[in-house]
């Protein structure tokens, strides 16, 4: 019988032998290759974290321990091992498991997660939340090294040594060359400096020495610098030593025994450990193993061979006509610098990087870096255009107000996955930057109606001496020609598409082909005549355009791929009212007052009422209230 279908639940797990553990593993592993492989996921780091997540769950009484896994990317196998083995067939899908984490879908899920670096801040709130309480609890955050790049890491870090919170933090580090010399010495070492005893003899011969009269501090003094000297020798983990982390490690995160073994003495010490373990990420599956990149985040692909099953298009995406128009316009302008926070492949910029090795920053996991060092060069006359995720550049909100938009520096803000970007569900939607970017002062913002737009558009803002945004969406264009020699589209003004008496629909970036299909079944099934205007600009609005067509055609409705809340809409109805407008009925179509579930875009967008459908659905309510549709 296989052994994962004995588990239900973390204490199931005990009662399994621990020889039995490496079959669990390949059980683990083999699981989540043939459900990722159907619905698409995070599988290269989960693969990597097999062990660590059986070794957690063995040895700490979770959840009554609490362990928090940074961004969630390598949690498939905690899911597994925690009860959610029967619905694991659903990762990803529409009302099935989140491919995150969520405390309010499981016991288990210490903490939400899905941006990086969260763990170790959240994981020591928790262990004083406890210690307050009363209630003695093993905190464990797991944080890669990836993860380690942001401030917000090192924040926690330095809190927890100064306030000596006990806390147990392993850093999963699957990218750092360690020689296999070093690396089995250092496991041996901190296998041997982590057992209580030896834990409990340091404390007591320093408590000797520096009872010696007159030399006593001076003796444990020279005592500790020794062996600090030591461990920084064969170990990387002097940094976490000077924050007053107890450092073990490197060891090998694939060896259960020692994991288990390690993972027992450290839970033991009641000051903030840091175990450095080191993993592969993709292990036990060769075509993740040999190229993680792309198995980080994979659609549908062959089991056997790797292959994605998706096919190649002849559409290019959004993010591929992004890329190949920096590395273009970037020839003829070498004040183009390009920004990115650890994600050149996701945002298109591998080739760019290729291309102008001295003209391209990865500036790792530390949005709120990469903003002020893009305004940085752009104080010293260089157009630095920041390629981060819509979700992400939420990371960096205070700084692109204060060090750009003050000054009103010429940084180019690309934000790709804008509006809903499916399976990732609520932390990597990109529903909130229209809201939140309009409210700067000296900020533009707009979004193109398809990929040659797109092209325009990156002219547009290299001409522009100020700060601005570009969002466009997850995945293929709409096939239109990208022409060659285009010109920037004019600043602040819309276009009319079609026009017709009856409503007014007024559009921005991705929902504009949705206007144009509503139109012409409108049109066609109808009797209904509408004009569709390509706003382009949701800062500054076309406010002539609107404001003139607003008093032929009083019947208004606008859509957007983002929140109501101050978004698109909420600009329209601003512009009307400060022009004086009045006898007007408006009707708004977006995102309501909540987080939006993962899910297939398509799906959401017809649950939520973004689409062509509820375009024509609204306009007859509006002109036909007693019609059906």
């Amino acid at each position: 019988m296989s052994i994962l279908n004995k588990i239900n639940s973390p204490s199931d797990l005990k009662k399994i032998p621990r020889s039995d553990l490496p079959e669990l593993a390949s059980e683990i592993r083999k699981t989540i290759i043939d459900v990722v492989s159907r619905n698409g996921g995070h599988l290269a780091s989960s693969l990597g974290a097999v062990e660590l997540a059986i070794a957690i769950h063995y040895v700490f009484d979770i959840p009554n321990d609490k362990v928090i896994w940074d961004v969630g990317h390598q949690a498939y196998a905690h899911k597994l091992l925690t009860g959610r083995r029967e619905q694991f067939h659903t990762l990803r899908k529409h009302g099935g498991i989140s491919g995150f984490l969520k405390k309010s879908d499981h016991p288990c899920d210490a903490f939400t997660t899905g941006h990086s670096s969260t763990s170790i801040s959240a994981s020591l709130g928790i262990s004083c939340a406890k210690r307050l309480k009363k209630e003695p609890s093993n905190i464990i955050a797991v944080i890669g090294d990836g993860s380690l790049t942001a401030g917000l890491a090192y924040e926690g870090l330095n809190q927890a040594g100064d306030i000596h919170e006990k806390l147990i933090v392993i850093l999963n580090d699957n990218d750092m060359s360690i020689s296999p010399n070093v690396g089995a010495l250092s496991s041996f070492l901190s296998r041997t400096f982590s057992a209580k005893y030896l834990q409990d003899f340091r404390k007591e011969f320093g408590t000797l020495l520096k009872s010696v009269p007159k030399l006593g501090d001076d003796f444990y003094n020279i005592a500790k610098r020794s062996e600090d000297s030591f461990k920084a020798f064969v170990t990387p983990g002097i940094l976490f030593e000077a924050l007053d982390f107890e450092y073990f490690g490197p060891i090998n995160g694939h060896r259960l025994e020692h994991l288990i073994n390690m993972l027992n003495n450290i839970k033991t010490l009641d000051d903030p450990v840091l175990l450095h373990v080191t993993t592969k990420k993709g292990k036990g599956y060769p075509p993740a193993e040999k190229n993680p990149v792309y198995f980080h985040g994979v659609g549908c692909f062959e089991v056997k061979t790797g292959n994605s099953l998706s096919g190649k298009s002849s559409v290019p995406t959004y993010t591929e006509v992004f890329g190949n128009s920096m590395v273009k316009l970037a020839e003829e302008d070498e004040r183009i610098v390009a920004v990115t926070a650890a994600m050149p492949e996701g945002t298109g910029l591998l080739k760019f990087s290729e291309t102008y090795p001295d003209r391209f920053f990865d500036v790792g996991i530390a949005e709120q870096h990469g903003v002020t060092f893009a305004a940085g060069l752009a104080t010293e006359g260089f157009r630095p255009v920041v390629a981060i995720y819509s979700t992400f550049l939420q990371r960096a909100y205070d700084q692109i107000l204060h060090d750009v938009c003050i000054e009103s520096l010429p940084v180019i803000f690309a934000m790709d996955r804008g509006g809903i970007v499916g399976e990732d569900g609520p932390t990597h939607h990109g529903l909130f930057d229209y809201s939140c970017l309009r409210s700067f002062p000296n900020m533009v913002v707009m979004a193109p109606k398809d990929e040659n737009e797109l092209s325009r558009m990156i002219k547009t803002a290299l001409a522009h001496n100020g700060p601005i945004a570009l969002r466009f969406p997850r995945g293929k264009g709409t096939g239109c020609k990208i022409e060659e020699n285009s010109s920037p589209v004019p600043l602040g003004k819309g276009e009319v598409l079609t026009r017709g008496d009856d409503v007014l629909i007024l559009a921005i970036g991705r929902t504009v082909n949705d206007a144009l299909a509503a139109e012409k079944e409108l049109k066609n099934n109808h009797n209904l005549a509408a004009t569709v205007v390509n706003c382009r600009f949701v800062k500054p609005l076309d406010s002539d355009l609107i404001c003139t067509l607003s008093k032929k055609i009083p019947h208004i409705i606008t859509i957007e791929e983002h929140v109501l809340h101050g978004g698109f809409g909420s600009a329209v109805l601003e512009c009307l009212a400060e022009s004086g407008i009045t006898g007007c009925c408006i009707k708004r179509i977006g995102i309501p007052d909540k987080f939006v579930e993962h899910g297939a875009p398509d799906i959401l967008r017809s649950k939520y009422g973004i689409d062509a459908h509820a375009i024509v659905q609204t306009a007859q309510s509006m002109l036909n209230p007693d019609s059906k549709s």
